[in-house]
């Protein structure tokens, strides 16, 4: 299976900004990207259970408003809007912390479809320490998949991406990627210095390295 990194990360735009969810301040980390299919094939790329795991992971539940998921080895949830083929949102809980997704479809004038990817995720020493490259470098991987899948049609199965991701081209894909983020967050109010601390300990953590002035791995993630 090929992997068109160039592509990606020359279609990928991403955004920091502050908003109001619930009555309180959050952080909104906005992946946007377009993809060569239908917009009704990308919705069923991203919600169907047989799909779902041929480029993100297996999900289990009832992927339906008000129905209650689980996605294997990450966070699960609650979707809270479903308005097919256009937009859905859900609760992202791992453990006690709870953050809000959002996944927004549109039709293209060359029959594309554009995704934006939202994740709301509210004050804490997680973000302070990471800021939004924990929850970005992972949906761009998961993004990168979706894109893979929906050119090729293929099973991620024939790709091993612990494997690439210890490769050279695996790295760097991340080395990019966390610095689109670290620019991200800059562009987005925060100060360069401090945008560049936490973007270099996420890269590290995806990396499998000691976060920058320590000697042990740290922990982040979607």
């Amino acid at each position: 299976m090929s992997i068109d990194i160039a592509s990606h990360l020359g279609a990928i735009a991403r955004v920091v900004e502050d908003r109001e969810h619930l009555g309180h301040a959050v952080k909104v980390v906005v992946a946007t990207r377009t993809y060569d299919t239908t917009i009704d094939d990308l919705w069923d790329a991203l919600t169907s259970p047989e799909r779902l795991p041929r480029w993100f992971a297996p999900v289990d539940g009832e992927l339906k408003l008000g129905g209650r998921f689980q996605v294997k080895g990450n966070a699960g949830g609650t979707i809270t809007a479903c308005a097919p083929p256009r937009s859905f949102s859900a609760t992202w809980e791992m453990g006690p912390a709870v953050s809000w997704i959002n996944i927004r479809l549109e039709p293209t004038r060359t029959s594309g479809a554009h995704l934006t990817l939202e994740h709301l995720c509210p004050p804490s020493d997680h973000w302070n320490t990471y800021g939004p490259g924990a929850v970005g470098v992972g949906w761009e991987l998961g993004l990168l998949g979706l894109g893979m899948h929906v050119r090729s049609r293929e099973s991620r199965d024939s790709f091993d991406e612990n494997a690439w991701g210890a490769s050279d081209e695996g790295k760097d894909f991340i080395r990019s990627v966390g610095q689109g983020w670290i620019d991200a967050d800059a562009a987005g109010g925060e100060y360069k210095t401090e945008a560049s601390q936490r973007g270099q300990r996420t890269i590290a953590f995806y990396l499998g390295e000691p976060p920058p002035g320590t000697s042990h791995p740290g922990t982040t993630g979607n």
